[in-house]
C-alpha cells in the first residue's frame, strides 16, 4: 500500500471552511448535523479544538489532562470527555470569534504538520486502523480525514456544495480503507478467502483483502472474490464515520457472494468511537 499524501490539502481545505462559515446566517449555526448531538457551531468549535490540542500536545509538549486508561475503550472515553467539555465551553463564544480563531490556528497547525518527517514515528498511532505504531504521513492523513468529514457534516447541514471531487475525497477513502483488514480481525475464514469493497464515483476505487494463515491482508484484485460489497460514494464517508447506522448502510449497499462476510465491511469505523 502506497503512502497517502495529504499535507498539501490542509491549507486549501481550511480556506473552504472559513469561506463557508463566513457565509452562514445566524440560524445556520444552530442547525443539527450528522454528528448527532452537535450543531454546526459545535462542529466548528470541535475543529478549533483539534488545531489547538495538536499544537499544545505535539508542538509544545503540553498534555494537560492525561488519560488514565490507555486501552482503546479508555482512550475513546477520554477523547469523548475532552470533546464534550470543549464544545460546552464554546457555546459562550461568538461565531465571529470562532472563525477568527479557526483561521489563525489553522495556519499554525498546518505549519507544524509541515515540520514533521513523514516517515518518522508518529506521536499517536492510528488506532482505528489497528496500528500500535504509525508513521507521520498516516497520522497526517488521519487528521485530514477528520477535518474533511467534519466540514462535510457542516456542509450537508446547511445545504452547501459537498467536497466530493477526487482531489478532496479520494485521499479520505484511501485512508479509511487502511482499516479494512482490521475490520475483519475477528472474522475466521479459510485461507485464500477474499473480500472486495467497491466504492463508485470519481474518488472511489476497489480494495481487496485476503485471509492468510492467521490474519487478513491487502491483496491484488482476485479473479473471483468470495464476497463483494458495493457502496455509493455518497454513503461511504457517512458509513465509516458513524453517520449511518449498520442497518441503514446495509439497506443502501449491495452485496455479491457471501453476504454475511461482505457486510462486515459496513461496520468499518474510521474515527475513534
Amino acid at each position: 500500500m502506497n503512502r497517502i499524501n495529504t499535507l498539501h490539502l490542509f491549507g486549501k481545505l481550511d480556506q473552504q471552511l472559513i469561506s463557508l462559515l463566513q457565509s452562514l446566517r445566524s440560524a445556520d449555526w444552530n442547525k443539527p448535523t450528522l454528528a448527532r448531538k452537535w450543531t454546526v457551531k459545535d462542529i466548528a468549535a470541535h475543529l478549533l479544538d483539534g488545531n489547538l490540542r495538536t499544537l499544545s500536545m505535539l508542538r509544545d509538549g503540553y498534555f494537560g489532562v492525561r488519560p488514565n486508561d490507555f486501552t482503546y475503550g479508555g482512550l475513546v472515553a477520554y477523547l469523548n470527555d475532552l470533546n464534550a467539555s470543549w464544545v460546552q465551553a464554546y457555546q459562550r463564544i461568538s461565531p465571529a470569534l470562532l472563525i477568527q480563531q479557526l483561521e489563525t490556528s489553522g495556519r499554525e497547525y498546518h505549519h507544524y504538520l509541515s515540520t514533521l518527517d513523514p516517515d518518522a514515528k508518529a506521536a499517536f498511532s492510528v488506532a482505528w486502523a489497528g496500528e500500535v505504531e504509525s508513521k507521520n504521513w498516516f497520522h497526517i492523513a488521519r487528521e485530514y480525514t477528520e477535518k474533511w468529514h467534519h466540514q462535510m457534516q457542516i456542509r450537508e447541514a446547511v445545504g452547501a456544495p459537498l467536497l466530493l471531487s477526487a482531489e478532496w475525497y479520494a485521499p479520505v477513502l484511501q485512508t479509511f480503507m487502511r482499516a479494512l483488514p482490521h475490520a475483519y480481525r475477528d472474522v475466521h475464514a479459510q485461507k485464500g478467502t477474499t473480500v472486495m469493497v467497491i466504492i463508485d464515483g470519481e474518488a472511489g476505487g476497489t480494495w481487496c483483502i485476503q485471509r492468510m494463515d492467521d490474519c487478513w491482508l491487502f491483496s491484488g484484485t482476485p479473479g473471483k472474490a468470495t464476497a463483494i460489497v458495493h457502496i455509493s460514494h455518497l454513503d461511504a464517508w457517512k458509513i465509516f464515520t458513524k453517520g449511518l447506522s449498520f442497518d441503514e448502510a446495509r439497506e443502501r449497499s449491495q452485496t455479491e457472494g457471501d453476504q454475511e462476510l461482505a457486510e462486515v465491511a459496513l461496520r468499518l469505523i474510521a474515527v475513534m468511537a
